[in-house]
């Protein structure tokens, strides 16, 4: 029996997982990328192991991955999207905040997605109905909620819309700090926090239609019901970009007013 695409992508997610999980506390080598950043003999090993349960199952959909780029023939409108190791430099000084994502798209819907952390031996994962968290093989429902106050920036560039949004500039904003707690975690794992409630928000800047780090956790917050937008409160991918997901209404349209007092 074939396997579906909701086991399939959490499958993918947890054998990157237990790569990354391998190789933690380990003399990694370095691969130099642009711009100063780097991956690891973690990110490598962890999308060869995504790639390999992919293709075994899916052996005709487009794969693109951060590492090895884009692969396979298409023609059936399905592309995953993996990003084995978000937050390499945080794994690369023995930080345990990273995730590993999968996404699937078809067309332009990601109609399943799953963010592993492999730590806490946790996979946050969507079917495009509904968000769940899986621990020891039992799936719970996500339900997002703003109680904590706690919004993740992130502060790792580019920064396509500095002009009028700059993460620093928001932290040190007095009606943020007022507000809310601000929080920097440096890996898309605070995507899918915001989906399962422990984060009221985050926020970046950037352009991320295509973005193998985002797309897993906004497809979680889609499904969980949190409220997307990009940071002028377009919907996602339009306007100036970036993302703004918040557990709730309210709170998504304070952070809207805080990034546009920044405009002046």
């Amino acid at each position: 029996m074939s396997i579906s695409d909701r086991d399939l992508v959490i499958e993918a997610a947890e054998a990157g997982a237990a790569v990354v999980r391998s190789h933690y506390g380990t003399a990694l080598t370095r691969f130099d990328k642009s711009g100063g950043d780097f991956a690891t003999t973690a990110d490598i090993e962890s999308e060869q192991a995504i790639l390999d349960v992919l293709r075994a199952a899916r052996p005709d959909d487009v794969v693109m991955g951060e590492e090895s780029g884009r692969t396979g023939t298409g023609g059936n409108g399905r592309e995953w999207l993996v990003d084995p190791l978000c937050g390499t430099l945080n794994y690369a000084v023995r930080n345990m905040l990273v995730a590993v994502n999968v996404a699937l798209r078809t067309g332009t819907q990601v109609v399943a997605a799953a963010s592993a952390d492999p730590f806490a031996d946790e996979v946050f994962w969507t079917d495009g109905a509904g968000a769940y968290v899986r621990h020891g093989g039992v799936d719970t429902r996500l339900t997002p909620s703003a109680e904590s106050s706690l919004v993740d920036v992130n502060l790792d560039p580019p920064f396509p819309n500095e002009r009028v949004f700059r993460a620093t500039r928001l932290l040190a904003d007095q009606g943020f700090i007022e507000r809310f707690r601000p929080r920097v975690v440096s890996t898309t794992l605070a995507v899918a926090w915001v989906a399962a409630g422990r984060r009221a928000a985050y926020l970046t800047d950037g352009h991320l239609q295509d973005s193998v780090h985002f797309a897993a956790g906004i497809a979680l917050c889609q499904a969980a019901g949190c409220v997307v937008t990009g940071i002028d409160g377009q919907p996602l991918h339009t306007g100036a970009g970036g993302l703004v997901v918040a557990a709730d209404e309210q709170t998504h349209t304070a952070l809207l007013t805080l990034v546009r007092d920044q405009q002046g």
